[in-house]
């Protein structure tokens, strides 16, 4: 009985500890990594790899493993380039880029609303320093000039008060 108790207790904390450590992106939209591809590269697909950063949304080694180190289908992340191609083809970093904001998704500008305004300093700085303002950037501008709806709107009644 006491074994019985035991393993339930142990799988309650689990679940429990699976859901408060598990941060859904809801507004992390296609447009939105559009953009964020647009900003890094202006979502160049043949960019290839230019000093550590590799493919449309200029993915670092770091950023790969911090992002959980996904790869192609039928990749091995232990094989030698796995991170170089899953970088370079956008599907498979577009979920890179999931997964990153899923670990660090936070509200870097501090306006109460985590958005890809958010993301898009995540992306930027990483998600350790996101707070670093990046409006005198050349990805900025490029950001700015592709910003999704609902940032635009938050953006408007931010400045609106």
């Amino acid at each position: 009985m006491k074994s019985s108790r035991t393993l339930l207790v142990t799988g309650i904390s689990l679940v429990l500890f699976a859901t408060v450590n598990c941060i859904y992106v809801p507004n992390l939209h296609r447009p939105c990594l559009r953009c964020l591809c647009e900003a890094a590269t202006g979502c160049n697909m043949t960019i290839g790899c230019v000093t550590g950063y590799c493919g449309p949304f200029k993915i670092s080694r770091v950023f790969w493993v911090d992002a959980d180190r996904l790869v192609m289908p039928e990749d091995d992340p232990q094989r030698p380039g796995a991170y170089e191609d899953c970088a370079r083809q956008y599907q498979c970093a577009s979920k890179l880029v999931k997964n990153y904001m899923k670990k660090f998704g936070q509200d870097c500008n501090n306006d109460g609303v985590v958005n890809c305004d958010d993301y898009s300093m995540i992306h930027y700085n990483g998600g350790y320093s996101c707070s670093t303002p990046i409006n005198n950037t050349d990805h900025y501008k490029r950001y700015a000039a592709c910003r999704p709806p609902d940032s635009k709107e938050a953006a408007l009644l931010r400045n609106s008060f």
